[in-house]
């Protein structure tokens, strides 16, 4: 047996469960398309990142986080449960949140329970923000996702 027939025949499979069924799936289909889900999150970051910033001066990211807290409704949230909610480190969202609070979008309160606790407050300033954000996000991730789903 040639040594090309012989790697062919022993490539890697991986088991993919999709709709109720278990299927084989290669290698090199996981690879595709993990690549092709990379190249569309970029495609639909870069076109956020650009109306956001052109029409509102907000980051995907700092969008994001005005959106959850909007979103979930309540007055207050620990900066954990935020990281959690948007995909980003601690370390990251506050960074984040610093430049927020500087924009005078959110505002943090120290937690009384726990003096080390942080509290990340939406301001009113911060709604407006969102509220004129959010058909420019909506209408991005409606054309893109769309397109890319037929």
């Amino acid at each position: 047996m040639h040594l090309h027939l012989m790697r062919q025949q022993f490539m890697p499979v991986h088991l993919m469960f999709m709709h109720g069924t278990i299927r084989a799936v290669s290698e090199d289909a996981v690879v595709t398309a993990w690549r092709r889900l990379l190249a569309q999150h970029a495609e639909v970051w870069c076109a956020l990142e650009r109306e956001l910033n052109d029409k509102h001066g907000l980051g995907p990211s700092e969008f994001e986080v005005l959106d959850r807290m909007v979103e979930g409704g309540h007055p207050k949230y620990r900066v954990q449960e935020l990281a959690d909610a948007v995909h980003l480190s601690q370390s990251a969202l506050s960074r984040l949140i610093t430049r927020l609070d500087r924009a005078g979008l959110v505002s943090r309160t120290v937690c009384d329970q726990d003096r080390r606790g942080v509290f990340v407050c939406l301001t009113e300033q911060g709604r407006s923000k969102h509220d004129a954000a959010l058909p420019t996000h909506r209408t991005v991730l409606a054309h893109h996702l769309t397109r890319l789903a037929a």
